[in-house]
């Protein structure tokens, strides 16, 4: 079950598209200098301590064995005493395994990683476990296709890349997946990943450094895909969780500065279509304690986001609302917002606020809740379950609006296929640490 708010008299009229879309998926990495920690990062321990590593008891023996060799043959002979004592020493290694598991929790606990992450990393490797099945399934599909593909087409692109911004990327892979008809230009869709803004990024760099990577990618797809068979002026953007959060702030920079004077810019925001933020969180001055109750501690945060003092300034919700950027709103694309409402990580209000500030300044946005989803069901246990994916659905029925040949061509689609049982599903659903 699912419930929609949309605007559909402001949102824009959608082009005529036939055929499957090109997707285009972004992975950025930054070289920057790791810098001291400032005031703003986790307390680390003053007074630095050597911790010796636990040696086990070894039990002492007050005779060796002894090998004695008879006129008869070779026979080894095992004194009473030592059989004796096997049951002793097997008493003696688990209660050192004992010592030492307890010893590991308590400096672990001591170093900042207590017991609410011990549990959550367990948590996570039987929720890795119970999906592996589908997630063997997807790598072998994948190194069989890449097996297929001479693999040409995604060097020369690589090569472009590294040559057109050798000054501003260290590291720039892009992964295309196109359809077979390339008969005219195709809507793509740009995917900004999630990860807590630390998979890929912190401490290698702050938002600041993450917002300007985003751009910088999608600077790059504005400007190159139309050699791929893309339409330079259809692009979607799609932010999961940190990544809709990133996305949002990009989107809201670059209005920012095509709304100024004098800005220079490499890419338009017209370019965008609309943006797809599934699972963001757009607040994060509301958000710093839930996350510090979830892990992600108040000091690693402002950390990530450069200071208390700047948490306004990286909150979509709070900027839109901000009179002083009120000529960009206008710039900014259709945003849909999406979200489970059994979302822990982020909770659902999150994107329900943000869609409301945006519907107050004029901005054109939708919202759809999915009853019961979790965070990562959108995106992990649902496309896993095969069938129906109401996400994906949702998503291509605003890039296919308008166009009765590929939304009929949509219809008519097989399903996928299962790719992990049910009761897994269900299971992984329930002990899912996010």
């Amino acid at each position: 079950m699912q419930s929609k708010l949309l605007v559909p008299s402001s949102a824009p009229s959608m082009p005529t598209v036939a055929g499957k879309d090109v997707a285009l998926d972004i992975y950025q990495k930054k070289d920057l200098a790791l810098e001291a920690c400032s005031s703003s990062s986790p307390s680390s321990i003053e007074d630095e301590s050597i911790f010796k590593p636990f040696i086990g008891r070894m039990t002492e023996k007050s005779k060796k064995n002894r090998r004695r060799t008879c006129s008869s043959g070779s026979l080894t002979h095992v004194s009473p005493s030592r059989q004796q004592s096997f049951p002793r020493d097997v008493g003696h290694a688990a209660a050192e395994t004992y010592l030492l598991t307890r010893l590991s929790f308590k400096l672990l606990a001591y170093l900042g990683l207590g017991y609410w992450w011990i549990i959550k990393f367990l948590a996570l490797n039987l929720y890795a476990m119970l999906l592996l099945p589908g997630f063997l399934q997807v790598i072998c599909s994948w190194i069989l296709l890449l097996l297929l593909k001479s693999g040409s087409q995604k060097y020369s692109l690589w090569r472009s890349a590294k040559e057109q911004h050798a000054c501003e990327f260290v590291f720039l892979r892009l992964d295309l997946y196109l359809p077979a008809n390339l008969d005219e230009p195709k809507p793509v869709v740009a995917f900004i990943t999630g990860g807590a803004w630390i998979i890929g990024n912190f401490p290698q760099g702050t938002i600041s450094d993450m917002v300007k990577d985003v751009s910088s990618g999608i600077s790059f797809v504005c400007n190159n895909i139309a050699e791929f068979g893309g339409d330079p002026n259809r692009i979607y953007l799609i932010g999961q969780s940190a990544g809709a959060h990133i996305a949002a702030c990009t989107l809201l920079d670059q209005a920012f500065k095509e709304s100024g004077e004098g800005e220079s810019v490499t890419w338009s925001i017209s370019q965008i279509k609309a943006y797809f933020g599934i699972s963001g969180g757009y607040n994060i001055l509301n958000l710093v304690d839930h996350f510090h109750s979830r892990g992600l501690y108040r000091s690693i945060l402002l950390s990530i986001m450069e200071g208390e003092q700047y948490l306004h300034r990286f909150s979509p919700e709070i900027m839109v609302l901000d009179r002083r950027i009120k000529d960009a709103i206008s710039c900014l694309p259709f945003i849909v917002l999406f979200h489970g409402t059994a979302d822990y990580s982020i909770p659902s209000d999150a994107s329900k606020t943000f869609a409301n500030a945006l519907q107050k300044v004029g901005a054109k946005v939708g919202l759809i809740l999915y009853e019961g989803k979790t965070h990562t069901d959108l995106c992990l246990q649902d496309p896993l379950r095969g069938g129906r994916d109401e996400l994906v659905e949702d998503i291509v029925a605003v890039i296919h609006a308008g166009d009765t040949v590929a939304l009929a061509k949509d219809a008519e689609a097989t399903h996928r296929r299962r790719l992990v049982p049910e009761y897994m599903l269900k299971l992984a659903h329930n002990v899912s640490p996010f």
